[in-house]
C-alpha cells in the first residue's frame, strides 16, 4: 500500500544526478568553480576540458612573449644601423668640409672705412694749384667714361654674338630652303582611255586617228589604240593616253578632240586611272 502510494507521489529521486551533470557542464565551459564547501570534490571531478583550454592558452602567451621578444631583437637592430649610418653621415659631411672649404666672399675683406681719408682731401684742396684740381677733376671723367666704354663693350659682345647667331640660323634656313626646292616632288598622272566615235561607217578611222595623234601638249603621252566594232559596220577608235594632272584635263582633250567635226561626232572616258 505504501509502495503504491508512492509511486504516485511526483517526487524527483535521482535530482543529485542531473545536478552533477548541469555541474560539470558548466565547469567545462567555464572551468571549475571551488567553494570551501566542497574543495576536494572539485579536484576530484574537474574534467579533461578546462585542463585543455588552460594549455592552449598558455601557449598561446608563450607564442606572444616569443614575438615580442623577436620584435625587440629587430628594433634594437634597425637603431643600431640608424646610429651607424648618422655616424657615416656626420664623418662624410666632415670630410667634405675639409676637402672643399668655402670660399669666403670677397667682400669680407675689403678695407676698412677708416683708411678712406676723403676730409683732409677737401681741406687741402685751396693749397693744390689749379692743374692738379683740373687732373683731379678730370680724374673722375676718365674714370667714368672707362666704366662707360667697358659696359659698352661688354654690350657690343652680346650684340655680335646675337647677330652672329641670326646670321647662323638665316644660313641654315635658306640652306634647308634650296634643298627642299630642288628636291622633286610627285607628280600625279593618270591613265585615260577614250572611246572617239565617228559619225557613221564611210568615216576614215585611220585619218581620224591621225588627228587626234596630232595634238601635243605639255604633260600629254598617246598610247595604245584599236579599233572596236559598235554595230552596223561602225567602228569608234579607242585609244588611251597618259596626263599629267597638273597640266592637261579631261575637258581640254574632249575640246580638243571634238575639233575635229569632219570625223569625230563624240568622245566618251571608257576608264580614267590615277597612277
Amino acid at each position: 500500500m505504501a509502495t503504491n502510494f508512492l509511486a504516485h507521489e511526483k517526487i524527483w529521486f535521482d535530482k543529485f544526478k542531473y545536478d552533477d551533470a548541469e555541474r560539470r557542464y558548466y565547469e567545462q565551459m567555464n572551468g571549475p568553480v571551488c567553494s570551501p564547501s566542497c574543495p576536494q570534490s572539485a579536484s576530484a571531478t574537474s574534467p579533461a576540458g578546462p585542463s585543455g583550454d588552460q594549455n592552449e592558452l598558455v601557449a598561446r602567451i608563450a607564442n606572444l612573449e616569443t614575438e615580442n621578444r623577436n620584435l625587440r631583437s629587430v628594433v634594437t637592430d634597425l637603431q643600431l644601423a640608424i646610429s651607424r649610418l648618422e655616424t657615416r653621415l656626420s664623418v662624410l659631411e666632415k670630410a667634405s668640409v675639409s676637402h672643399h672649404p668655402s670660399q669666403t666672399p670677397p667682400t669680407q675683406h675689403v678695407t676698412p672705412m677708416k683708411k678712406v681719408e676723403p676730409l683732409p682731401a677737401l681741406s687741402r684742396k685751396v693749397e693744390l694749384p689749379a692743374g692738379s684740381l683740373a687732373r683731379q677733376a678730370e680724374s673722375p671723367a676718365a674714370e667714368d667714361e672707362d666704366d662707360d666704354d667697358d659696359i659698352d663693350l661688354f654690350g657690343s659682345d652680346d650684340e655680335e654674338e646675337d647677330l652672329e647667331a641670326a646670321r647662323v640660323r638665316e644660313e641654315r634656313l635658306r640652306q634647308y630652303s634650296e634643298k627642299k626646292s630642288k628636291k622633286p616632288g610627285l607628280i600625279a598622272k593618270s591613265s585615260i582611255l577614250l572611246d572617239v566615235k565617228p559619225w557613221d561607217d564611210e568615216t576614215d578611222m585611220a585619218k581620224m586617228e591621225e588627228c587626234v595623234r596630232t595634238i601635243q601638249m605639255d604633260g600629254l603621252v598617246w598610247g595604245a589604240s584599236k579599233l572596236v566594232p559598235v554595230g552596223y559596220g561602225i567602228k569608234k577608235l579607242q585609244i588611251q593616253c597618259v596626263v599629267e594632272d597638273d597640266k592637261v584635263g579631261t575637258d581640254i582633250l574632249e575640246e580638243e578632240i571634238t575639233k575635229f567635226e569632219d570625223y569625230v561626232q563624240s568622245v566618251d572616258i571608257a576608264a580614267f586611272n590615277k597612277i
